[in-house]
């Protein structure tokens, strides 16, 4: 019966009958694509030739997953920047061991020029760890020979400290020759709650074939509030840098890092008075910052942090007098670049827990941060623990208040306090800094007087971070700029 009243309701309202049979075949054509596409998702889930085996799969921002998985030219400029410190630390550390069994990195259809014959052809060519890959389910099948780690597939995972500390801590060579080119070691130390020291050892100008040379500068805050300076300068001929290793001498003075263990030596003048320091610097592990490098030609600026935190102990002779200092709190950075009409906020401290550390720079002629860019904030704030960096969140601006008398000849002032927040998603951190002590230096400008102010202070911190509550205090050194 319903049958027969099904066809003969088609034979009178044929248009209306037309109309939903058309509008159920568009209804199950849709469904047979979404399932098709379901599937072919799920296939290249599975697909080992696209993701490497493994369950979680890290991609470059931007890539093309359909390009990458046929070998479209799409995936052949892209690159995941830091991968060994997100091998090394951020997925492969120990916060995450006991969900993270291992991490495999890969490279895939990158574009590289083989010469042979006398003929340059274009290639692309592929890397993996062999057993990271095996342990991913995504071994290649060797038909002959060995498929095994190397010396270098071994350093990438897990190198010794040797060649870890000397991989983030090189020295570098710029693009071009340029006069306001300068690259340095600073390391500073603590020696007592109100004394500490400033050590920088500094090239610049146009390395390595023009005019160029060395400057050793240190600076003593002194027990009663007063600042000590010291300087050393060395012509090119007698200021050696390696652009593999962390070593440098500029005329007596010495960086060298061995085994992870760097040792300084250091002799400078100020005022008729000779400084000699020689002490040995250990970071503490997995407190580091891996390098970071902004580069818009002929701008550069690049910057890593070897030791948020260390220990330092050694000897200090002061006009022929010695005293000698055990385990104290050491800091060591690295930064490199063109540094003409270039200012920077910088901040770094030490907790019962955290290490903190904030940055951005500052090119004048733009007006802005010079790392502003799509993820709206132009500086960065990171928290370090004992397993690594924890979160690195974002920041727009420092609000500064208050006004003191900062030390120096300059008559500036320096800020009685600041603070900043950071955030990154649902993650927000308050960091509140009080000055205790500046120290303010004139920089040379041709439009406008600019002062350098290297401030101590006390820190707080506050916020959430990954769903959990975090809170931490401590002292550390800040910097600015300011223009009166």
């Amino acid at each position: 019966m319903i049958a027969t009243l099904a066809f003969r309701h088609l034979l009178v309202r044929k248009l209306r009958s037309l109309f939903l049979l058309l509008g159920f075949s568009l209804g199950v054509g849709v469904m047979i694509v979404l399932l098709s596409v379901g599937e072919a998702m799920l296939d290249q889930s599975r697909d080992v030739s696209l993701i490497g085996g493994g369950e979680l799969t890290v991609l470059p921002q931007g890539i093309d997953i359909e390009a990458m998985r046929t070998g479209g030219v799409g995936g052949m400029f892209f690159g995941i920047d830091r991968a060994r410190f997100l091998t090394r630390q951020v997925l492969g550390g120990a916060r995450h061991q006991g969900r993270v069994q291992v991490v495999s990195p890969a490279i895939e259809g990158k574009l590289l020029y083989l010469r042979h014959g006398g003929r340059t052809l274009p290639v692309r060519a592929g890397g993996e760890i062999p057993s990271r890959a095996r342990a991913l389910g995504s071994g290649l099948a060797v038909r002959s020979g060995r498929w095994q780690d190397s010396q270098a597939d071994s350093a990438y995972i897990n190198p010794v400290p040797q060649r870890f500390y000397d991989e983030l801590d090189h020295f570098h060579l710029p693009s071009r020759p340029d006069s306001t080119w300068g690259e340095w070691h600073y390391f500073n130390l603590v020696l007592s709650p109100d004394e500490w020291w400033y050590i920088t050892y500094l090239i610049g100008g146009e390395v390595p074939g023009g005019d160029w040379g060395g400057q050793l500068l240190i600076t003593r805050r002194r027990r009663d509030g007063r600042y000590e300076r010291f300087t050393t300068r060395a012509p090119s001929d007698r200021v050696e840098f390696d652009t593999a290793r962390a070593d440098l001498t500029i005329s007596q003075s010495t960086v060298r890092q061995r085994d992870g263990t760097y040792r300084l030596h250091a002799e400078a003048e100020g005022k008729g008075r000779t400084v000699q320091i020689d002490l040995t610097l250990v970071p503490a592990p997995n407190r580091y910052f891996p390098p970071v490098e902004l580069s818009d030609d002929p701008f550069r600026s690049g910057y890593v942090v070897p030791a948020l935190s260390a220990k330092a102990s050694g000897r200090i002779c002061l006009a022929g007098k010695c005293r000698g200092f055990t385990n104290v709190a050491a800091y060591h950075d690295h930064n490199w670049g063109v540094w003409q009409d270039v200012t920077w906020e910088w901040g770094t401290g030490g907790g019962s827990r955290f290490n903190i550390l904030y940055g951005g720079v500052y090119r004048s002629e733009a007006g802005a941060a010079s790392e502003s860019s799509s993820l709206g904030s132009p500086f960065f704030l990171t928290l370090v623990d004992s397993l690594g960096v924890k979160q690195v969140l974002r920041f727009a601006r420092i609000r500064y208040q208050g006004r003191q008398p900062a030390s120096g000849s300059t008559g500036a002032t320096a800020p009685t306090e600041f603070s900043l927040i950071g955030t990154r998603e649902s993650d927000s951190v308050q960091l509140a800094v009080e000055v205790l002590d500046a120290l303010a230096t004139e920089m040379r400008a041709s439009e406008f007087r600019r002062v350098f102010l290297q401030m101590r202070g006390r820190f707080t911190l506050s916020g959430k971070v990954a769903g959990q509550a975090v809170a931490d205090s401590g002292m550390g050194f800040f910097e600015t700029y300011v223009t009166e």
